[in-house]
This record gives C-alpha cells, sequence and structure tokens, in this order.
C-alpha cells in the first residue's frame, strides 16, 4: 500500500509518499480501507518531535481516519497514527458507524476535532448557558465546530480570528461578536467585545496570546488550554491563579481512548447535532496523498478554514476544495 512516511522529524519536506506493507492484524482492531484522513495540528506537532507522547521513526502519521471496513461498514475512527495510508487499524473502541445522512467530509471532521470541541465545552470547562466564552481559531476545525456547539447551548462566544473573512464567518456561525487574534490589545478587545471579563475561555495559541486570553477572564473564571498552535509554551504564575481564584485546565483528546462512555457519549450528540441542523461542520481543502507536505503549510500559514484532509485516492493534483 500507499503511506505518508516519516523517517526523520523536520519541516514538511520529511513528509514522504514510500510503498510500506499493510498493517497486520491487531486484537481489538478494525482493518480500514482509508478514503479520507484527517489533518491536525498535532501531526504538525508529530513532524517537528514537539508531541505530547513520543513516536518512534519511521513513522506514518495520522490520528483521524474515514473509510471502510472489510465488512463493508462505513466508519469514522481515531488512530495512534498510520492514518496517512490506503489502510489502517483502528481500535474499536474509538470506531464508530456513520449515519447515512453524513458525508465523508462531514464525519471525518467530528472524530478528533469534533471530539476536542465538545469535551472542551461540556467535560472541562462545563460551560452553561448565559456564560460568555472565547473560542480562538474560531474559523478552524476545533475553533469553528465550539462556536456552534457552545452558542446553540446559549453561551455568548466571543470569537478570535486573523482575518475579516475568518471573523465574518466565525459570526454567520453563531459568534456574538469576533476579535482580530493579532491584535496587541488582545485582552481589551475581548472585554469590550464581552461587555466585561468572560467566564472561559479555550485557549490553542500559547505565548503571549495565552496571557492576553487569560487576562480576559473573570476572577472564578475557568480557562482550557488544548495545544500551542505557536509554537511558544506559556508559563502561569500560581500567584495569579490564587489572587483571582482562576481554573485552568490542560486537554489531550487521547486521555479519553479509554474511557468506555465519554467518546461514545459525544460522538452520538455530534452525530445526532449534524443530523438535526444544529451543527455544519467546514470543509476545507482535500490533497491527494502525496501532497501532504503542501496540506501541512497551508495548515501552519493559517490561511485555509475549515477542515484539511488529503484523499488517499488521488495522487498529484491541486487541492479540492469542497463546499
Amino acid at each position: 500500500m500507499h503511506a505518508i512516511v516519516m523517517r526523520e522529524f523536520g519541516g514538511p519536506e520529511v513528509l514522504r509518499t514510500e510503498e510500506v506493507p499493510e498493517p497486520g492484524h491487531r486484537a481489538g482492531h478494525l482493518a480500514v480501507e482509508v478514503s479520507l484522513a484527517g489533518i491536525n495540528y498535532a501531526d504538525m506537532h508529530v513532524r517537528g518531535n514537539t508531541y505530547l507522547a513520543p513516536v518512534d521513526l519511521p513513522y506514518i502519521p495520522g490520528n483521524e481516519v474515514m473509510g471502510t471496513t472489510d465488512a463493508g461498514r462505513r466508519v469514522v475512527g481515531l488512530s495512534r497514527g498510520g492514518g496517512y495510508a490506503e489502510r489502517a487499524l483502528l481500535h474499536r473502541r474509538v470506531t464508530w458507524d456513520v449515519p447515512d445522512g453524513i458525508s465523508d467530509e462531514q464525519a471525518v471532521a467530528l472524530a478528533l476535532q469534533g471530539n476536542s470541541a465538545w469535551h472542551l465545552l461540556f467535560t472541562t470547562l462545563r460551560v452553561t448557558a448565559g456564560e460568555t466564552l472565547v473560542v480562538p481559531a474560531a474559523a478552524g476545525g476545533v475553533g469553528s465546530l465550539a462556536v456552534q456547539l457552545a452558542a446553540h447551548a446559549g453561551v455568548k462566544v466571543i470569537a478570535l480570528a486573523g482575518s475579516e473573512e475568518k471573523r465574518k464567518l466565525a459570526v454567520d456561525l453563531g459568534a456574538h461578536a469576533a476579535v482580530d487574534s493579532t491584535a496587541d490589545d488582545l485582552t481589551e478587545r475581548i472585554r469590550e467585545a464581552a461587555g466585561g471579563p468572560v467566564a472561559a475561555a479555550l485557549e490553542m495559541t500559547g505565548g503571549d496570546t495565552f496571557h492576553r486570553t487569560l487576562d480576559a477572564v473573570a476572577p472564578r473564571g475557568r480557562l482550557a488550554v488544548y495545544g500551542y498552535a505557536g509554537g511558544e509554551l506559556a508559563q502561569v504564575s500560581t500567584r495569579l491563579l490564587m489572587e483571582r481564584s482562576l481554573s485552568v485546565s490542560g486537554f489531550w483528546l487521547p486521555q479519553l481512548y479509554g474511557d468506555r462512555t465519554a467518546l461514545p457519549t459525544s460522538m452520538r450528540a455530534l452525530f445526532d447535532a449534524v443530523e438535526n441542523g444544529t451543527l455544519t461542520p467546514l470543509t476545507g481543502a482535500r490533497y491527494p496523498l502525496d501532497r501532504a507536505a503542501q496540506a501541512h503549510r497551508d495548515l501552519a500559514a493559517r490561511t485555509p478554514t475549515g477542515k484539511l484532509t488529503l484523499d488517499v485516492r488521488r495522487r498529484s493534483s491541486a487541492p479540492e476544495h469542497t463546499t
């Protein structure tokens, strides 16, 4: 089979197409003929050797897979690598049958990013109707889903995005207001848009953006950290946390893989929301398998909106944009 193989850590150029053996049988797993592989910031951290869990080389990236089992079931699931390939193994516990009314592109957007958005909101932050919430990268994969889920739950969303186009999209998705995430006075802009300090915030950039977002959170407020896309980890003062009684939580979806109820609950809720029209996953550029390096460059530039995917059945053509 063909797959994207990393034999060294580094830039996008380390993602190379190779012919490799198909994965063998593994207890508790399903063999899946892959149609789409999701592309995520986690994949870039793996490539740069900055991921939360170390990987051994050679390595096939990709943690989010849409495909068909050998028995003909149409499934979406999560993996610990191996997704950028024509065939992959998915553990039965984190693999779900996709309802007929949900497209492949919608389903692959829900597995990692949809589950992350749902648990960030309802498990980690426990947002409730009437609260005000900051959502970063609001036109991206996790962010666009979090905006919709929170708004539907009655939460007042202050969206962050780096361009006017993305800010308009966030408002169209249900955000109360949208703020320029690149502004030096980000704290003040968030507070102005929210009408005061916010009750809760999501954060995935790190560095100065982390501190500016945290400064916008009200005393006894909550902040959930799920990434550091800017490449710079942030340090937080315990004195500050105590003075303002702030709660800062970390979130990493793989910690839920062994939970028998957490992901089935969120996946069912996400499927239901798509089917009843209250949640619309944003599908973005779809790249042939051998354009994985370009997909990573585009994601790093933060220019695309919506979910980026690899179509492992295609080779060497321009990215296809879907709507």
